[in-house]
């Protein structure tokens, strides 16, 4: 790919990142278990005291298929270990990133940390780069409630980007910076923007590699980096469509999205912060999230992490450890690609219900990735209502729309009914439902809609 110059990531810290320092006693953690040393350092406990000797998980797949942490790796992951993460889990997953978006770690360009999840990364990274009161961070609107969550309270300036059925527009971003200046007289340029590429949360819409191309090209042009959010990146449906075919013709050999990561990598940039995640492909619980990017962001994330919790799970991390020990990258890929499967009968599951018994009633796209339907309520006038009481008084849990808004975005025509009068958004999941469930709830949504109907007609 073209290369771009690499841009000196330091500039874009905050007052507080660029004040963090290593922890005197974090900073010798990575000596602990050199050859021959003798540690009188850190107030590491004694592994002697620790009741459990070793670890058996059985495993769902295989006859009576079992992994065991024997009791060295079961001390190691009981130990304080180093910010960056268990060495061997850190190993495996930058194998991972190599294979899967052809980051090269071997020049010291790029590095990668196991996160607490990873909400834990991307809460570092806000405050690693975000100046509250000062800053302006670009992101898809409607965008993941989660993020909000933080950045509102946090106190910077939110601006959010027109999105379709297939993610940020890329011409709706260059309208934006194009015109900062004259719109926004007094406030700093934005320097960072966020995204959720593949399956956003809340629309199902997937970013194509030509929108990304573009959408890089433009945060090139701008000096931006990229915060890539991506945790539904190996939900994404595409090449699982069977046509007619048996799924095993076409499994485990499809071709992946670019991701911004890769991008960046064949650009030889330097633009690019990766947050992955394995809630949605191991568990949810075990809370191991990385992040991948510029060495001197990892860093910056790490002193972040020496300060707070030390590190992400020692248990979680070695069992993560130990199955990709077992799996290599090519039974992950064919797990990850399972479980893609799993969710993709879900979605047709969703939208026979929707056809069944919403058509007419409601607008929505079919989502190419991930866990969600981006729904428009025809003719409703307060979605929040409708969602919040009416369909809860039908035992059915929807999300209203406006709890996905960056909180400088007009909400018109996401909560309530916009100018043109064709409705406000609600997302369905249709990730945990039973197929009866997703059908049944649809046939409760039909019914909320009919009554409401009939009560603003005789209100009219």
């Amino acid at each position: 790919g073209r290369s771009v110059p690499r841009l000196s990531v330091n500039k874009y810290l905050t007052r507080v990142s660029r004040a963090r320092a290593p922890s005197p006693i974090r900073a010798l953690q990575p000596y602990v278990n050199k050859p021959g040393m003798i540690s009188l350092g850190g107030g590491m406990p004694n592994a002697s005291t620790f009741p459990i000797a070793s670890i058996e998980l059985k495993m769902k797949i295989g006859d009576e298929s079992k992994l065991v942490l024997n009791e060295d790796e079961t001390q190691i992951a009981l130990q304080y270990s180093p910010s960056r993460g268990i060495p061997s889990l850190v190993s495996h997953l930058k194998k991972l990133q190599h294979d899967i978006h052809d980051v090269d770690f071997s020049g010291g360009l790029r590095d990668l940390i196991v996160t607490n999840g990873s909400q834990d990364g991307l809460a570092k990274a806000f405050e690693m780069l975000l100046e509250p009161g000062r800053d302006t961070l670009l992101l898809e609107n409607p965008t993941y409630s989660g993020s909000l969550a933080f950045l509102e309270p946090f106190g910077v300036n939110l601006k959010g980007v027109n999105t379709d059925g297939e993610g940020m527009i890329p011409s709706e971003l260059r309208k934006v910076l194009d015109n900062w200046e004259s719109k926004n007289e007094g406030r700093r340029k934005p320097r960072v923007i966020y995204t959720i590429p593949t399956g956003s949360n809340p629309t199902g819409g997937s970013l194509t590699f030509e929108r990304k191309k573009e959408i890089y090209d433009i945060c090139t042009e701008h000096d931006i980096l990229i915060l890539e959010d991506d945790p539904y990146f190996y939900i994404d449906f595409k090449g699982l469509e069977a046509n007619g075919q048996e799924k095993e013709d076409n499994f485990h050999c499809r071709q992946r999205e670019f991701s911004f990561l890769k991008i960046d990598e064949n650009a030889k940039g330097s633009r690019v912060l990766r947050f992955d995640s394995f809630s949605k492909l191991l568990s949810s619980g075990i809370r191991i999230g990385f992040v991948t990017g510029p060495t001197e962001l990892i860093d910056r994330i790490e002193l972040h992490t020496q300060a707070t919790m030390l590190h992400a799970s020692g248990l979680s991390q070695a069992v993560v450890s130990k199955l990709l020990d077992d799996w290599k990258t090519e039974g992950f890929l064919a797990h990850v690609d399972e479980v893609a499967y799993f969710y993709m009968a879900r979605r047709e599951a969703m939208i026979a219900a929707i056809e069944k018994h919403l058509k007419s009633l409601v607008e929505y796209k079919v989502p190419t990735a991930g866990m969600f339907v981006w729904m428009k309520l025809m003719g409703v006038s307060d979605v929040q209502e409708l969602a919040m009481r009416g369909a809860m008084d039908k035992n059915v849990l929807v999300v209203p729309g406006a709890s996905f808004v960056p909180n400088e975005t007009s909400q018109v025509g996401v909560n309530s009914v916009s100018a043109d009068g064709d409705g406000g958004y609600v997302r369905l999941s249709f990730s945990s439902a039973t197929l009866d469930e997703m059908d049944s709830a649809c046939r409760r949504i039909r019914e909320l809609l009919l009554e409401q109907n009939e009560d603003e007609s005789e209100t009219a």
